[in-house]
């Protein structure tokens, strides 16, 4: 059976495979020609010829509904996991004749492959069509794929042609970027004992400056900052988080992505990676992203891009920088012991062993991930 539709793919690509009816129309030639070689009759032999010359007219009719067709593909917009990528093609006819019936198959990458291809009812003579695909992008990742194969059995539908164009596509599949309303772990970045203490005393007697945020209220938040119109719309208090408290401070979220990861535990990794990313640039930090194989990047979709694209086990191009707090975010316990002064941690440990609390009692603040509970709710969560 494989053989059979390897023979009949290549038959396409090189030349004209037979339909059903094809099939069917060339079985009865060849049963004609063979009963009129042995009756020696005629008229058997000019229905087997018509048959064959029907079958030939097919052939070439098909062949020439695909001839001088150029395709050209449109730049590809970025999307996040979950959405719908939007393939835009378009096809020209230089011809003085109508292509009739075509069939459009992307050679899409095998995470966005589908089974469907894109019909077309006729290209008029020297003109273009433009026709647009939707395709599901279930995993990030930057997918690339080099050409587009048309296929017709028009006008006869007695035998396919297919023909391959080069169509170069790129599409890149952002992760998925949480909103955290707000996160104590990107708060408390940078802060050693003494600074926290200062930083509280100026938080606790501050009544004004710019509101970067409203956050619901957390024990322990000033009542002078509650924010009572907000609160009473939403039946829940909200707290103003003000500009002056972390503008300007930098720092850096790495992905350590130069050890061994479990396959769904990074992903989850890449997720919070990016929602971190987001949430620090709202808050006002100088902030940056670190993987092994990149190093330092800023830029919105320079990081999108670079987390797409990040996988385990990279080389290491750079380490990290070694004087700028850290939101270090790995799944190996070792890595765990020299980070720089005022960091935090996220550890995923593998769900195989199970939740781990070990060097929780370390000198850095940090959190581990239980893979069985929400990202947004953990990362929301107090570190400890």
């Amino acid at each position: 059976m494989k053989i059979t539709r390897r023979l009949h793919h290549w038959l396409e690509q090189r030349w004209a495979a037979p339909a059903y009816s094809g099939g069917i129309l060339l079985t009865l030639a060849l049963c004609f020609f063979g009963a009129a070689t042995n009756t020696m009759a005629g008229w058997l032999y000019a229905i087997s010829g018509l048959i064959l010359a029907l079958l030939g007219l097919s052939i070439f009719l098909s062949l020439r509904n695909l001839s001088q067709l150029k395709v050209r593909r449109f730049p590809i917009t970025p999307v996040t996991v979950g959405d719908e990528l939007a393939i835009e093609l378009e096809l020209e006819n230089p011809t003085l004749t109508p292509k009739l019936l075509l069939q459009i198959w992307d050679q899409l990458p095998p995470l966005l492959q589908t089974q469907e291809a894109i019909a077309l009812e006729v290209i008029p003579p020297q003109t273009t069509q433009r026709c647009t695909a939707y395709y599901k992008a279930r995993k990030r990742g930057v997918y690339r794929w080099h050409s587009v194969d048309l296929r017709t059995a028009s006008p006869l539908g007695l035998f396919w042609c297919r023909r391959r164009h080069s169509a170069p596509g790129k599409a890149i599949v952002y992760p998925t970027v949480l909103p955290l309303t707000y996160c104590p772990l990107v708060e408390s970045l940078g802060q050693d004992d003494t600074l926290q203490i200062e930083r509280d005393r100026r938080y606790q007697s501050a009544t004004q400056g710019i509101t970067k945020a409203l956050r619901p209220y957390r024990l322990g938040d000033p009542t002078r900052l509650i924010h009572w119109r907000t609160s009473a719309r939403l039946g829940i208090l909200q707290v103003r988080e003000l500009e002056m408290l972390t503008s300007g401070q930098e720092v850096v979220i790495c992905l350590d992505t130069q050890h061994p990861w479990e396959a769904d535990s990074f992903e989850q990794a890449v997720t919070a990676t990016a929602s971190l990313y987001f949430y620090a640039s709202r808050a006002q930090l100088e902030v940056k992203l670190w993987t092994a194989k990149t190093g330092l990047v800023q830029g919105n979709h320079l990081v999108l891009e670079t987390l797409a694209a990040t996988s385990p086990q990279e080389d290491i191009h750079s380490d990290p920088p070694p004087n700028i707090p850290l939101v270090w975010l790995t799944s190996s316990l070792q890595t765990l012991q020299n980070l720089p002064s005022g960091s935090c941690y996220v550890l995923f440990p593998d769900p195989v062993a199970g939740t781990v609390k070990p060097l929780v009692q370390s000198t850095y603040p940090g959190l581990v991930i239980d893979p069985e509970k929400g990202l947004q709710q953990q990362l929301q969560r107090r570190i400890s």
